[in-house]
């Protein structure tokens, strides 16, 4: 099933300055991306956009169903937690370094929320970015993760300016490791038994695609 993509982590290496010339230049960078504005993103089928209050029922059916959180980090959430999520979702920054983003996926024929794609920029390569999926039962298995990760990727490049985009996802996840492997995104690691999740050790992959890589994946002739 076309789940979150998997657990947030900090990746990557410090970003280099060499000189006051070049600090000065990535500072204005970063304060640039801080304050970037999030505009709703239009697909064929799909709008993806702030969560709104609206939004709350959708997002605690999907958050409390065991199957759409078999790989993930959560196992449910209650009402109080899912109002202060989604409030909080509501202003939360853009593109600030280490701080994470979910951006709701509506259904454009029905006006209803089917799920919610995670971005975040790494706090110590900011020119470096991972991405998540979540998508309800009822969603699943008709490109609309597909859809949605290819018009988060698309905005996400060019707005932050980024090199490289990941993705973490447990290599039980056949149908997410699928989808990141059809948008042209390389597996770069593979990590054994490397985190305790719900009861025993999961093994992890990381996927990747450079910026330079991406319109070739889209166009459809990525190697």
């Amino acid at each position: 099933m076309p789940t979150q993509s998997g657990r947030t982590y900090s990746h990557g290496r410090c970003t280099m300055l060499d000189g006051d010339e070049d600090e000065s230049r990535e500072e204005r960078r970063l304060a640039s991306m801080a304050s970037a504005g999030f505009t709703t993103i239009e697909t064929v089928r799909l709008r993806l956009r702030r969560f709104g209050d609206a939004d709350l029922a959708p997002f605690m059916a999907y958050r409390n169903d065991p199957d759409v959180a078999r790989y993930q980090s959560w196992d449910g959430i209650t009402e109080a937690k899912a109002v202060a999520f989604v409030r909080e979702q509501q202003t939360a920054p853009v593109g600030a370094p280490g701080e994470g983003l979910q951006i709701a996926i509506e259904r454009k024929d029905r006006g209803r929320m089917i799920g919610d794609c995670a971005f975040k920029v790494m706090e110590d390569d900011p020119r470096q970015a991972e991405i998540g999926y979540t998508l309800a039962r009822e969603a699943q298995g008709q490109g609309f993760a597909t859809e949605a990760v290819t018009a988060l990727l698309t905005w996400a490049f060019p707005t932050f300016d980024l090199h490289r985009v990941i993705a973490i996802v447990d290599v039980e996840n056949t149908a997410s490791v699928a989808l990141l492997e059809r948008l042209g995104l390389r597996r770069e690691a593979h990590f054994r038994q490397n985190i305790w999740f719900k009861g025993a050790w999961g093994d992890e992959y990381v996927y990747a695609i450079l910026r330079d890589e991406w319109p070739a994946a889209i166009r459809g002739d990525a190697v």
